[in-house]
């Protein structure tokens, strides 16, 4: 279910969270669908319980998951779709300033980048 790159600069805990929520965006995982408990991911990733703690807060956080004390946690019965300002500057920002220069530098027109987000999206987003 998750796969990490331990020599990614990407922390640990943000790798969690994002094959997490790319899980739920391909449906492998649905609505009310179990999820392992922290010291059961911990143990299959080989991290600390910390890590994945952190991972589960911040996805509980932003409504991807919810725990039922007793029960276990799940993927949230209801996601709610929202946008994060913070979030949304901070990707744009890579966007403009590394990618896609990169990709302009290399020749690519607008219409070529657009086209590869078009794949990209479709890549990851089930709709």
């Amino acid at each position: 279910m998750i796969q990490l790159d331990y020599k990614s600069s990407k922390p640990i805990y943000e790798q969690i969270i994002e094959q997490m929520k790319y899980n739920v965006m391909k449906k492998y995982l649905s609505p009310g669908d179990a999820i392992p408990s922290v010291r059961k991911l911990a143990l299959d990733l080989k991290v600390t319980p910390g890590t994945v703690a952190k991972a589960y807060q911040e996805l509980e956080r932003q409504g991807v998951i919810e725990t039922i004390r007793g029960k276990g946690t799940f993927i949230a019965s209801k996601i709610e779709i929202k946008q994060d300002e913070d979030k949304i500057n901070m990707i744009r920002k890579q966007m403009s300033s590394s990618h896609i220069l990169e990709l302009k530098m290399m020749g690519y027109g607008m219409k070529e980048i657009l086209d590869m987000v078009k794949d990209l999206y479709s890549d990851i987003c089930v709709e």
